[in-house]
């Protein structure tokens, strides 16, 4: 059973859950974000083809909607992480990274390598968020 202080966040403008899970949490003030991938959400197939910039700005978009859904948006994000099946992609993914977080201050971050992602994807972000 959920507290009535904690708000499951959905919208069909990002791929819908697969499991036991949330796109989002609203819990007292902060927007806890699932992990997204470069679903798309209309057709639930994977965007990019293996081109991890492809797959990064689908993954924002992904992150934009469900966040919009809450009521916040990526200059409300505080904390993201990063999971990438290279880590030699890291300097592309942080060039589109930075053009999504223009401003005074960037999130706290975490980047790390895994050995794998849900359908064969190369990055997975996910994020948290203060309404405010």
């Amino acid at each position: 059973m959920s507290s009535p202080s904690i708000k499951s966040i959905e919208t069909k403008l990002a791929p819908a859950p697969v499991g036991p899970y949330s796109q989002a949490i609203h819990a007292k003030g902060w927007i806890y974000c699932s992990g997204q991938i470069a679903l798309d959400p209309s057709s639930g197939e994977m965007v990019g083809d293996g081109d991890v910039e492809k797959e990064t700005h689908q993954v924002f978009n992904n992150l934009q909607a469900v966040l919009k859904e809450s009521g916040a948006q990526l200059k409300d994000v505080v904390k993201t992480t990063i999971f990438l099946t290279d880590l030699k992609d890291f300097g592309k993914v942080n060039n589109i990274y930075a053009k999504f977080f223009q401003g005074e201050t960037s999130p706290a971050r975490a980047c790390v390598e895994v050995s794998a992602l849900p359908k064969g994807g190369k990055i997975e972000i996910e994020c948290i968020a203060l309404l405010g």
